[in-house]
C-alpha cells in the first residue's frame, strides 16, 4: 500500500509503539501539527544522518496537545505506529510551508521470540549495572519487544537506523544481541581502567607481610 504523508525530518529513529514528546516551534512544524490534529491524521518522521533525509522512518500520532503557548508554539505527545519507507520526497506540499513523501509500507513481522528477547533483556540489564544506570520498563519484561529494547542498548545513531530497517522480529533481536556482545566487555573493561586510574597513587595498606618472610 502506498499513500501521501506529511513528513518532519528529525535526527533521531523513532520506533513503533514509543512515546516521543515534541516542542513544535518552528512555522512550518506548527503548521504541519496544527492539520494533523485538524484531520486527525498521523505525520511520517524519517531519520536524518549527516543532513541527509533517510529512506525509512516511522508514522506517530498526535496523541495530545500537553501545552499550547501564546506564540503558537507546542508540546505534544505522540505515539510510533507503523514503519515506512520513502518512494518519492515532496520537498514542499502545494500551498504548505512543510513538506512530504509517497511512502509504502513494508510488511513487518513481529513474532514472539522467548529465548532471544530473555537474552537481550538480561544484555541490557547487565550493561546498565556496568555503568551504574538505573531504568525500569513500562511493560512486562515477557512484552517487551526489540523496538521497546533498542534506544537502552547503547546503539549509535547509525545503528538504531539499521535496526529500524530490519523487518523480522528475530532479526531485531540478533542485531541487539550481538551488538551488547561486543559492547558489554568493552564496557566491563573500561570500568576497570576508571578503577585502576581511580587507585593509582592512593597510599597502599601494605605490611612486611606482603614483602614475604625471607631473611636478608
Amino acid at each position: 500500500m502506498t499513500n501521501f504523508i506529511s513528513i518532519f525530518p528529525l535526527g533521531i529513529v523513532v520506533y513503533p509503539g514509543e512515546q516521543l514528546n515534541l516542542h513544535i516551534f518552528e512555522p512550518r512544524y506548527k503548521q504541519l501539527v496544527t492539520s494533523c490534529l485538524a484531520e486527525n491524521k498521523p505525520f511520517g518522521i524519517p531519520t536524518v544522518i549527516n543532513n541527509k533525509i533517510m529512506e525509512y522512518g516511522t508514522t506517530v500520532q498526535i496523541k495530545k496537545v500537553e501545552k499550547l503557548y501564546r506564540n503558537g508554539e507546542m508540546d505534544i505527545v505522540t505515539e510510533g505506529e507503523k514503519v515506512f519507507r520513502i518512494l518519492e520526497h515532496v520537498k514542499q506540499v502545494p500551498g504548505k510551508l512543510y513538506g512530504g513523501a509517497i511512502v509504502n509500507y513494508p510488511e513487518n513481522e513481529g513474532n514472539v521470540h522467548a529465548r532471544l528477547q530473555r537474552e537481550v533483556l538480561q544484555g541490557i540489564r547487565e550493561l546498565h549495572t556496568i555503568l551504574q544506570i538505573h531504568k525500569s520498563f513500562k511493560k512486562d519484561d515477557n512484552l517487551l519487544l526489540s523496538y521497546d529494547l533498542a534506544h537502552h542498548a547503547g546503539l549509535s545513531l547509525d545503528e538504531e537506523y539499521e535496526l529500524l530497517q530490519l523487518l523480522y522480529e528475530a532479526q531485531r533481536l540478533e542485531y541487539l544481541k550481538r551488538h551488547l556482545h561486543k559492547v558489554i566487555p568493552m564496557m566491563a573493561e573500561m570500568e576497570r581502567l576508571k578503577e585502576r586510574v581511580r587507585l593509582n597513587g592512593h597510599f597502599k595498606n601494605l605490611s612486611a607481610g606482603d614483602l614475604g618472610t625471607g631473611e636478608v
